[in-house]
C-alpha cells in the first residue's frame, strides 16, 4: 500500500491495517529482539576477551612494581608515592582475605550441596540433646553475599592494576602523581557524579541486586517449606520444567498456562479500558464551552488522594453477598436479596467485576495525564484544520489521537507491565476466588503475581522454588513485550514527529 492510499483510508480501516501490520511484523520483531540479545552476549564475551588481553599485556609491559601489584594490592601506588591509595587498596585485600578465612570460604565450600548435616538428637551424659544442623537458607544467602563481595573486590583488583600501570606511564613521562587534595577536589568537580551516585548504587546493590540474585538462585532449589528441617537441595531446571511440562507435571503446567493467559487478558483489558475511558472523560472535561473544569479535575484528584487499598476494600464490601449492591437489587426484587456473589461465584462474573472496579481506581490517573497532554497540543493545528474544513471527528483522528498516542506510548507500556503485576486489585477484591479445583493452589481470578504470593506466603501448599521460577518468567515476559512494543512504536522511531 502506498502512502497516498494509506492516507485515504478512514480511521477504522487504518486501525485494522496497523493492527494487521503489527502482528505480521511481530515474528520479525521477535527475531530482531533475540538477535540483539545474541549480539549483546557476543559483545559481553568479547569484552571479557579484551579484559584478559589487557591483563596480560599490562603484566608484560609493567615494571616490577606493577607486576607485584598483581599479587599485593596497592604496591604500584606505594612505589609511585601514591601512598593513600596504596593503603586503601592494601586494606581492601587484607579485609577480603580475613573475610574469606573466617566466613566466606566455608559458605562457598557448602554451596554445591547447601549443607548435609541435619538437625538431630544425641545422647550426652544419658540425656537427649538436640544438635542444630546446617541451614541451607543461610548457606545460600551467605554464599551469595560472598560471591557479590568477591566480584566487587575483583573490580577493585583490576582498578589497582590499572592505577599502577597508569602511574608507571606518568613517571616515565616525567609527570608527578596527583595528591590527595587534588583527587578530593576532582571528586567534588569533574567526578562529582561519581561522588553523588556512589551511595545510591551501594544501597541498590544491597537491597535490590543481592535479593534479586538470591531469588533467582532459589528458583533452582526445592525449597518449599515441607523439606527437611533447615535443609533443601539444588534441583536444576526442575521448577521451570514443572511449569512448562504438561505431561509429567500436568496440574502445575495447566495452572501456569491458564493463569498466564488470564493475566495477559486482564492486563490488556485493564490497560485499554482505563486508557480509552480516561481519554473520553478528559476530552469531555477539556472541551470548549464546558464550565467548572477546575471542579471536575479536583474531583478526580480527590479520588486519587484516597489510598487505593481503601477503595478496593470498600468495593469488596459493597459487592459482598449482603453488601449494598445486593440490597439495591433486593429493592427491585420485591425485597428478596438475590445474594449475587460478584467476587466469588461465577468465574466470568468475578473476572468482569475486577476489570470494572479497576476502571474506578485507574481512570482518574489517565484523565489527569490526558488533560495535561490536551492542554499542550498547539492550538495552531486545530485552527488550520478548521480552516481546511475538517470535521470534529477528522480533527480528533488526525491531530488529537495521534498526538496522545505518541506521547503516552511509554505510559501505556508501563501501565501494561504494572497491570501484569497488579497485585492489589486481585488480592484485595477476590483473593483469587472463585476456587479452581483443577489449579495448583490458585483460583480463577488469580494472576501470576498473586499465584506467586500463594505459593510463597499463602496458607495453602507452599513452593518457594516454583514461586521464584514464576517470578523469573514474569520478568522475561514483561521485558520482552516492553522492548518489542516500544522499539516498534512511533515514540521511539520518530522522536521529532510532534516537536
Amino acid at each position: 500500500m502506498t502512502y497516498v492510499e494509506y492516507k485515504q483510508l478512514n480511521f477504522f480501516q487504518r486501525f485494522a491495517f496497523n493492527f494487521k501490520k503489527f502482528f505480521k511484523n511481530l515474528p520479525g520483531a521477535l527475531g530482531r529482539f533475540f538477535k540483539a540479545i545474541g549480539l549483546a552476549i557476543v559483545h559481553f564475551f568479547v569484552g571479557i576477551g579484551k579484559g584478559f588481553k589487557f591483563y596480560g599485556s599490562t603484566f608484560v609491559k609493567g615494571d616490577w612494581a606493577t607486576k607485584l601489584s598483581y599479587v599485593i594490592f596497592g604496591f604500584g601506588c606505594f612505589h609511585k608515592k601514591k601512598y593513600y591509595k596504596g593503603i586503601l587498596y592494601f586494606l581492601v585485600e587484607c579485609l577480603y582475605v580475613l573475610f574469606l578465612v573466617f566466613f566466606g570460604a566455608e559458605q562457598l565450600y557448602w554451596l554445591p550441596t547447601l549443607g548435609t548435616i541435619e538437625q538431630h538428637t544425641e545422647i550426652v551424659d544419658g540425656f537427649p540433646v538436640t544438635v542444630q544442623g546446617q541451614k541451607s537458607m543461610q548457606i545460600l544467602l551467605y554464599a551469595t553475599l560472598t560471591i557479590v563481595v568477591t566480584l566487587v573486590v575483583f573490580v577493585i583488583y583490576i582498578s589497582n592494576i590499572k592505577d599502577a600501570y597508569k602511574h608507571q606511564l606518568m613517571k616515565e613521562n616525567g609527570e608527578k602523581p596527583t595528591s590527595l587534595r587534588q583527587d578530593a577536589r576532582d571528586f567534588l568537580d569533574g567526578k562529582y557524579h561519581v561522588t553523588l551516585l556512589s551511595f545510591p548504587i551501594l544501597m541498590i546493590s544491597i537491597f535490590n541486586i543481592l535479593p534479586l540474585i538470591f531469588m533467582i538462585l532459589i528458583a533452582f532449589t526445592n525449597y518449599n517449606g515441607t523439606t527437611h528441617i533447615n535443609l533443601f537441595d539444588w534441583v536444576g531446571l526442575q521448577n521451570f520444567g514443572n511449569l512448562l511440562n504438561v505431561i509429567d507435571s500436568a496440574k502445575k503446567a495447566q495452572t501456569f498456562f491458564g493463569i498466564a493467559g488470564w493475566t495477559l487478558i486482564w492486563a490488556i483489558a485493564a490497560t485499554f479500558s482505563n486508557y480509552i475511558l480516561g481519554m473520553i472523560v478528559a476530552l469531555m472535561i477539556n472541551k470548549k464551552g464546558i464550565k467548572l473544569k477546575g471542579l471536575f479535575r479536583t474531583m478526580f484528584v480527590i479520588t486519587i488522594a484516597v489510598p487505593q487499598f481503601v477503595s478496593l476494600l470498600l468495593m469488596s464490601q459493597l459487592l459482598a453477598e449482603d453488601g449494598a449492591f445486593n440490597m439495591v437489587l433486593a429493592f427491585f426484587n420485591g425485597g428478596v436479596n438475590p445474594h449475587v456473589n460478584f467476587l466469588g461465584g461465577d468465574a466470568l462474573t468475578a473476572r468482569l467485576t475486577v476489570i470494572i472496579v479497576n476502571c474506578w481506581v485507574g481512570i482518574p490517573y489517565t484523565i489527569l495525564s490526558m488533560s495535561g497532554i490536551l492542554m499542550n497540543i498547539p492550538e495552531d493545528l486545530y485552527e488550520s484544520a478548521r480552516i481546511d474544513g475538517a470535521s470534529p471527528f477528522k480533527t480528533f483522528t488526525k491531530i488529537t489521537l495521534p498526538y496522545m498516542i505518541f506521547v503516552t506510548t511509554p505510559q501505556l507500556i508501563t501501565t501494561f507491565v504494572g497491570n501484569i503485576n497488579n497485585f492489589n486489585v486481585i488480592f484485595l477484591l477476590t483473593g483469587g476466588a472463585p476456587a479452581n479445583p483443577d489449579y495448583f493452589n490458585a483460583g480463577y481470578t488469580d494472576i501470576l503475581v498473586t499465584w506467586l504470593y500463594n505459593l510463597s506466603m499463602g496458607s495453602g501448599l507452599q513452593d518457594y522454588g516454583l514461586a521464584s521460577a514464576i517470578g523469573i518468567l514474569v520478568f522475561i515476559i514483561c521485558a520482552t513485550l516492553s522492548l518489542i512494543i516500544y522499539n516498534n512504536s512511533k515514540s521511539m522511531k520518530d522522536e521529532e514527529a510532534f516537536s
